[in-house]
């Protein structure tokens, strides 16, 4: 190989990595979920952790004024172009019965124009008085999130 193969060959590989890190998906900021639910994720730790708060407007009425707090990990936060998080989000809510608490898993996606979805399944968990109303305790669904510009 001469020394325009190598060039060429050298070039074409500082364009896809910079390519690739143009496209990194990042899970700090500002998200609206497709059911019109808001929330805020903090800057990650360098292990991946993260906090911030859930605004959610499908549940409560009241939700612009209160937040429930969340907590979360990210998987491989700094290796990984479009990682797996998840994340917990302690209801709090004016009515405080019933207790309940969401876990969301997903994954962060950056597609060919740059614009971030954060792809999730969730599993909602609402206090219940007995064993005998278990099975209406736990609700199951899927959020995309989208970023706030």
């Amino acid at each position: 190989m001469g020394k325009i193969g190598f060039s060429l060959l050298l070039a074409l590989a500082l364009v896809t990595v910079d390519t690739s890190s143009e496209r990194k998906c990042v899970l700090s900021g500002s998200w609206k979920s497709s059911l019109g639910c808001r929330m805020v994720i903090s800057e990650l730790s360098k292990a991946g952790a993260f906090s911030g708060s859930y605004h959610s407007v499908a549940m409560a009425p009241k939700a612009d004024i209160l937040s429930s707090p969340l907590h979360g990990v990210q998987h491989n936060a700094n290796q990984k172009e479009q990682p797996t998080f998840g994340f917990t989000v302690k209801w709090q809510f004016s009515e405080s019965p019933p207790e309940s608490v969401s876990v969301f898993v997903g994954q962060c996606f950056t597609d060919d124009q740059g614009e971030e979805t954060l792809q999730t399944t969730w599993l909602l968990r609402k206090e219940v008085v007995s064993p005998g109303a278990d099975w209406e305790a736990t609700r199951v669904g899927t959020n995309i999130f989208t970023r706030i510009k």
